[in-house]
């Protein structure tokens, strides 16, 4: 016959099961809603750059995120953003498309996640169209329920063979 104290940790344990399961649930429906705000960033990034409109490209940082260009150039703050993308989007980017494709996104935290873009532009230069490839890593972070860039780091892409 069952004693009541192993009944009792047979039940906590039934407990602990369901919670862990419920728990889960809640974090893959949570992760999803934050997976489709990251993808939304992202796309607003992209819609700003084709745009060529500095402000709407730098509406997604936060306003102290640090920046690294393709180049090794580091700008920090939404602001700086905004003015060398004004700047670049009236000159050589003038004309430029750029196409982004979320690589992959991992939450490092339910507030904090990386992700990895791979972004294909397309520009003239010296009256020739040009096309580049380029990854970035973006570290997103949630601050009182909405998300925003922190971290920016872009690195070209070289061609196969290089």
């Amino acid at each position: 016959m069952w004693k009541r104290s192993n009944l009792f940790a047979i039940a906590v344990m039934a407990l602990m099961l369901i919670s862990a399961q419920v728990s889960s649930a809640q974090t893959a429906q949570h992760s999803s809603t934050d997976e489709a705000a990251l993808r939304q960033i992202v796309q607003q990034v992209q819609d700003g750059w084709n745009a060529h409109d500095g402000k709407a490209f730098a509406a997604p940082f936060a306003v102290d995120a640090d920046y690294v260009v393709v180049n090794g150039m580091k700008i920090k703050g939404r602001e700086g953003i905004e003015k060398g993308h004004t700047q670049i989007f009236t000159t050589i980017y003038k004309d430029s498309q750029n196409v982004a494709t979320v690589k992959s996104i991992r939450f490092l935290r339910r507030d904090v996640a990386v992700v990895h873009v791979e972004w294909n532009l397309e520009f003239r230069a010296g009256g020739e169209k040009r096309k580049a490839q380029a990854i970035n890593t973006m570290i997103m972070t949630k601050d009182n329920g909405k998300w925003s860039i922190a971290a920016f780091h872009n690195t070209p892409i070289q061609p196969q063979g290089r």
